[in-house]
């Protein structure tokens, strides 16, 4: 795309689709426009219009040198950020075509066709097609077929519309400039002064001559070009496991014939997972609009599905729960259905188990509530290995079923609790703390701002943390803590920590879960006094 930077301001002047909503306006119908750009403090032409090209002026070229070919010459500051957001919607567009679509900056896009050419009835077609799609969003579009990305490249930006024949590279890109070669302006200019002027004559030349002369990098991108080597893309999306897709000759708007177009695409990427013995983990939905905005709707589930029934119904429940709805515009041309994880899957066996109905329903509404609040809001909890009550469970994603554990009971029937129900993140210190006797809980304290009288508790319950662990030590007593406590004179390094708790029930018949640090009570000091959890 040539004028890049001067069709996104055209575009914007007409009102288009654009992500970068604080670009500037103007005329560009009837004005030369010109995109300056700086470079060694010096201003230089970016890029121009169709009109500033019909005078005479070219990228490259000083501004200076410009301002004094067409008076009164219309100047915009390039924004390459504008552009390359621009650039990057295009290729979320062209995802359409073929879903490996790597980069070209700062104007340029590759597709590797390989494999869906026939999809649009061959090559030739295929060609026109992509050209006359973009082109007919307001951009200058130039575009060219060849086995390697280099070559198409080349051929794209000098001989437009070009479609080389597999193997012969060489002869296509024969009459082209040096220029094409893009290798940059020292070792063109060094070219240039070896008298080649083609293509082709920096082909004939000999090999060893050209690395010495040029260097072992020219030679490699020259080897690409002519199809010897190959440079693979980096797509800029990973491509999906398997996919559905349904093309739609008018764009459609109404939701009834979306749905019916989500469940067909649903039932055959279904007997896809089956034909493959797989189920997918990672749902997307995606949506392109005629006027080339493309939207995507991703689900996660738990389990490998395949069941076309359940993909719609996470689908509808993700779709509900947008901020923004989804909107088709002028109407949707292609809607496709992606696997972006799939994994196998065993055939079920069949089991007497009552509760295997009940896991699956659980299961299932994880997956509906994670699909309409939010993965990162549905999590459950896994035991960990581990004494330090803070850290005996920790919170993941509710649709992870790759980390299970097995919970141990930890009291017998009718017994009471001997764990809170809820327990804090982080001890909260307590206030005016005095203990009955020297080992015993405190006789009253104040939390949160409130008073309570201590008329029953239990304990103490002593719990020695991971002392052999530094790095959980320093976590769990805070640099501050350590200060007061060098400064105090209770430890001149760290010490193994330790807590005493207590089980205590006040006069209100609220039951709470307080313990002291160990520390201070072993070295005659006044006990500092936390509050780690409240029972039910």
């Amino acid at each position: 795309m040539p004028r890049l930077p001067t069709d996104r301001l055209t575009r914007r002047a007409k009102g288009a689709h654009e992500p970068n909503a604080a670009a500037p306006k103007t005329d560009v119908k009837e004005a030369p426009l010109v995109i300056a750009g700086r470079a060694s403090n010096a201003l230089y032409v970016h890029a121009l219009n169709r009109s500033a090209q019909r005078l005479g002026l070219h990228p490259g070229q000083p501004l200076a040198n410009a301002r004094a070919m067409i008076e009164g010459l219309a100047v915009v500051p390039a924004d390459e950020k504008a552009d390359l957001e621009l650039l990057e919607t295009i290729a979320d567009w062209c995802d359409r075509f073929t879903p490996l679509v790597a980069g070209d900056p700062p104007d340029g896009l590759l597709l590797d066709i390989t494999g869906v050419a026939h999809l649009f009835g061959g090559e030739v077609a295929m060609l026109n097609h992509v050209r006359e799609k973009i082109a007919a969003q307001g951009f200058a579009v130039q575009a060219a077929i060849a086995g390697t990305s280099l070559a198409a490249r080349a051929l794209a930006r000098y001989a437009n519309g070009t479609i080389a024949l597999p193997g012969a590279e060489a002869m296509s890109l024969a009459p082209l400039p040096i220029a094409a070669l893009d290798c940059g302006e020292e070792k063109l200019r060094a070219l240039k002064r070896a008298g080649l002027k083609t293509f082709a004559q920096v082909a004939d030349r000999g090999r060893a001559e050209l690395a010495a002369r040029l260097g072992a990098d020219f030679l490699t991108r020259l080897h690409v070009m002519l199809g010897a080597e190959e440079k693979p893309l980096t797509p800029r999306r990973p491509l999906p496991d398997l996919s559905a897709a349904q093309r739609f000759a008018e764009p459609v708007v109404t939701q009834e014939v979306i749905a019916k177009s989500l469940h067909a695409l649903a039932t055959a990427l279904s007997e896809i997972l089956e034909r493959q013995g797989q189920g997918l983990r990672l749902l997307e939905a995606v949506f392109f609009r005629a006027d080339g905005k493309v939207e995507r709707i991703t689900v996660r589930t738990g389990a490998p599905l395949r069941d076309p029934a359940v993909m719609l119904r996470l689908l509808n429940q993700r779709l509900e729960a947008l901020a923004d709805p989804l909107d088709p515009g002028f109407g949707f041309d292609l809607i496709r259905l992606e696997a972006r994880l799939a994994e196998e899957t065993h055939p079920a066996e069949a089991s007497f188990d009552t509760d295997e109905n009940a896991r699956w329903q659980i299961a299932f509404l994880a997956d509906r509530l994670s699909a309409r609040f939010g993965e990162h809001r549905m999590q459950r909890f896994v035991p960990q290995d581990t004494h330090i009550p803070e850290a005996q469970s920790v919170a993941i994603p509710a649709q992870d079923r790759d980390f299970e554990g097995n919970w141990t009971r930890k009291r017998r029937e009718n017994d009471p609790p001997l764990r809170p129900l809820r327990m804090m993140e982080k001890p909260e210190e307590i206030k005016d703390g005095l203990p009955v006797a020297p080992d015993g809980p405190p006789k009253f304290f104040h939390w949160r701002q409130c008073k309570y009288d201590v008329v029953r508790a239990e304990g103490p319950e002593r719990i020695a943390l991971e002392w052999w662990k530094e790095d959980l030590r320093r976590r769990l007593i805070p640099h501050r803590e350590q200060k007061r406590r060098i400064r105090l004179g209770v430890a001149p390094k760290l010490l193994p920590p330790s807590r005493d708790y207590f089980r205590v029930e006040t006069h209100q018949g609220l039951r709470f879960w307080l313990y002291r640090d160990g520390q201070y009570q072993h070295n005659g000091l006044a006990p500092r006094w936390y509050m780690h959890g409240v029972f039910a």
